[in-house]
């Protein structure tokens, strides 16, 4: 799409201005952010378009209209399809071997999975190997009850953080401020960044991890916006 406007602006209710003209979701619902930082983010985004309008550049307006138009609607339904991933959380899943491996995932995870269990008083079932073991049921209420109290533009940057790191638990880490971004994408990525230390990193590889990386910060950059004042 071609830049249609010149000025950007922002309203007292939170609202995104192009030439005095509000901006309005996909689903033609009015673009209103929870607060001033989100807001001018959002229209730090419009304004930064060059002649065409790259949605791919503007990850916190895109974040936003899935808050409003795809978890606004029902947000206890979006929660608890991302609480299913305490189900299976992949800090529970360890190595059998090489000592080395193992060692490192107890150094970096068992620190993460202590931080939820004195915050959320639940206990973890640790599987060594791929087959899969249900964590206890009480864990994994209590952590759904965790999800479900996060407003809808906490909802919508969690759900790229869990679904990338495959652990709800670095979700609710990143959420209560537990973790800093770059931590917590480095110990999703733990057995990944280990095997690069071993045999040499793969072009490829590299690639799709730093888009997964890039995707992932933008999440966090939200989800901070989301809580901010």
């Amino acid at each position: 799409m071609k830049r249609f406007y010149k000025d950007v602006t922002t309203t007292d209710e939170g609202g995104i201005l192009l030439d005095g003209r509000p901006v309005k979701t996909p689903a033609r619902a009015p673009l209103l952010l929870p607060n001033a930082a989100m807001a001018e983010a959002v229209a730090a985004e419009w304004r930064a378009q060059g002649d065409e309008i790259d949605p791919r550049s503007m990850s916190v307006t895109g974040l936003a209209n899935a808050a409003l138009d795809r978890v606004s609607a029902n947000p206890a339904e979006f929660a608890a399809g991302l609480a299913q991933y305490g189900e299976t959380e992949l800090l529970c899943y360890r190595a059998e071997d090489p000592p080395e491996l193992v060692a490192r995932q107890a150094q970096r995870w068992d620190a993460l999975l202590d931080w939820a269990r004195t915050r959320y008083d639940v206990e973890f079932t640790l599987v060594t190997g791929i087959m899969h073991k249900p964590q206890p049921l009480s864990t994994v209420l209590r952590l759904g009850d965790a999800v479900a109290a996060a407003n809808p533009f906490q909802l919508a940057a969690l759900s790229p953080i869990v679904t990338i790191s495959g652990s709800l638990v670095i979700g609710l880490a990143l959420l209560e401020e537990a973790i800093l971004p770059n931590d917590a994408f480095d110990a999703a990525h733990l057995d990944e960044l280990w095997q690069v230390e071993q045999w040499g990193e793969d072009d490829l590889a590299l690639e799709t991890r730093e888009i997964r990386r890039r995707d992932f910060l933008a999440a966090c950059r939200f989800l901070e916006l989301a809580e901010a004042g």
